[in-house]
């Protein structure tokens, strides 16, 4: 073990890591500014945990009929040989097959350790994208590895991949609906990131094996209830520009290495839990660790981060907490109470300040004539 994973096993405490998905990779590239989560997932924390032990649980997160619904889908779609999906891969994609194989990835002869399965993975898709006139096969739970801020992750997978004449769909199952031919807006745009990272890795996988990461499809196949019921419907989303938004920030993602440099050797996010588990750390103590490390907060962490709602508190009174596009338009002015000085001409502006300046200016001018 390096020092960098030495390090994050220190921060995380003697907890079994939380590992990668899809949700975290997107997470990430969202907001690749806040370091907070950046060594937080590198670690493996639970964040869900800490933000409960300093007052912040997020008020969200699937209940457990949820989670019940999404399961009893999942086996639905993949019984019997996955058969009610090869009758919706016919459909989407225009296929005359009459079966496909299918092969678990997720069981490495009984051996779980990540590094083996995802050996397992690379010889069972290299294999498949050598013979291009073989019949289709489903391949489950892939476990595949992408690099991120100069370490390389595993990510377990919620997906399939289906390989048929020389061509890999990613297929991921959701468990919300598709209501009169439409889905929840945000829900499939959480979707489409989530499947373009997959596509990512498993590109980058068929590449280090020499073969065309082309022949990964970058239009992914979605599958989801239909209405009010089990019935599966699915269809193909264009994640190009997803693909596109995720390599670039992954490739501009800050080091972990490089963040870890900045943080005292003292700092850890261990919760000293007792024997049934409950966590011991003193709350304070446990703040300051959290607080040593900077976040870059903005209103869309709310959906995404469990910490959220801690760095929403802790950045009362920044121009950040206003959204992405305030902080932009007001660029040096960091805090709502410097720009309300401004805008009323009451503190003189800094030469950075000046062009904000005459924009708070001309907006509480406009709003003063509303208002009048």
């Amino acid at each position: 073990m390096n020092s960098t994973e030495e390090r994050l096993a220190e921060l995380r405490g003697p907890v079994p890591p939380l590992p990668h998905n899809a949700r975290t990779i997107a997470a990430l590239t969202t907001n690749p500014g806040c370091a907070r989560r950046a060594v937080m997932d590198a670690a493996g924390v639970d964040k869900r945990a800490i933000a409960a032990r300093v007052g912040y649980a997020p008020p969200y997160g699937q209940s457990p009929f949820a989670i019940t619904r999404t399961r009893a889908f999942t086996a639905q779609v993949k019984a019997n040989g996955c058969a009610e999906l090869l009758r919706l891969l016919r459909e989407t994609l225009q296929l005359d097959i009459k079966e496909v194989a299918y092969q678990d990835l997720e069981d490495a002869a009984g051996n779980e350790s990540q590094e083996v399965r995802h050996k397992l993975a690379r010889q069972v898709l290299g294999a498949a994208a050598e013979q291009v006139n073989e019949a289709g096969t489903l391949f489950d739970h892939p476990l595949l590895r992408l690099p991120v801020g100069g370490r390389q992750v595993f990510l377990e997978p919620d997906l399939i991949a289906f390989q048929y004449q020389g061509i890999f769909h990613v297929i991921e199952i959701k468990s919300f609906a598709v209501i009169d031919g439409q889905a929840d807006g945000g829900k499939v745009a959480s979707a489409a990131v989530q499947s373009a990272v997959y596509v990512v890795a498993l590109r980058r996988l068929l590449d280090e094996l020499g073969h065309d990461p082309a022949t990964v499809s970058d239009r992914v196949v979605l599958v989801c209830p239909e209405n009010f019921s089990n019935h599966a419907v699915a269809t193909r989303l264009d994640v190009r520009r997803q693909l596109t938004v995720l390599r670039r920030q992954l490739q501009h993602m800050t080091r972990i290495d490089e963040r870890l440099t900045h943080i005292d050797d003292d700092v850890t996010f261990d919760l000293a839990p007792d024997r049934d588990g409950r966590p011991t750390r003193a709350v304070g103590e446990l703040c300051d660790a959290i607080e040593h490390i900077p976040a870059r907060y903005s209103p869309e962490c709310l959906s995404t981060c469990e910490m959220s709602y801690f760095c929403r508190n802790e950045a009362r009174g920044s121009t950040h907490a206003l959204g992405k596009s305030v902080a932009e338009e007001l660029g040096s002015v960091a805090t709502v109470e410097t720009a309300l000085l401004l805008a009323a001409g009451a503190l003189e502006p800094s030469p950075e300040q000046q062009e904000a300046a005459t924009v708070l200016r001309a907006a509480l001018r406009l709003r003063e004539e509303c208002l009048a």
